[in-house]
């Protein structure tokens, strides 16, 4: 099931990368592409129109505890472990 039903996306981030080398709307459309080429990374679903930081917090998957918390520095960072991912190794999920 998706974060917000229809309004997210998956993002293929492939080892050692900086950046997201795909975007797919479903996990099916990723895994053949990640499977065809037999890559190493993590896909991971992001929702739609709204920053993983505020995301977590209206989900109660995050809670601000430190000031710091809420700077710009840590929020342009912040990702979450609550947010749906799978990892592949040589184009196949790990279990």
């Amino acid at each position: 099931m998706s974060i917000i039903e229809n309004k997210s996306i998956w993002l293929f981030h492939g080892s050692g990368g900086r950046f997201a080398s795909a975007v797919f709307t479903s996990v099916d459309k990723a895994e053949a592409w990640i499977r065809k080429y037999k890559l190493d990374g993590i896909l991971t679903e992001y929702p739609l129109d709204v920053g993983v930081y505020d995301w977590s917090i209206e989900n109660g998957i995050f809670d601000i505890k430190k000031e710091e918390h809420t700077t710009s520095i840590f929020i342009q960072k912040f990702t979450s472990a609550g947010q749906e991912h799978f990892h592949y190794e040589n184009g196949k999920r790990e279990e």
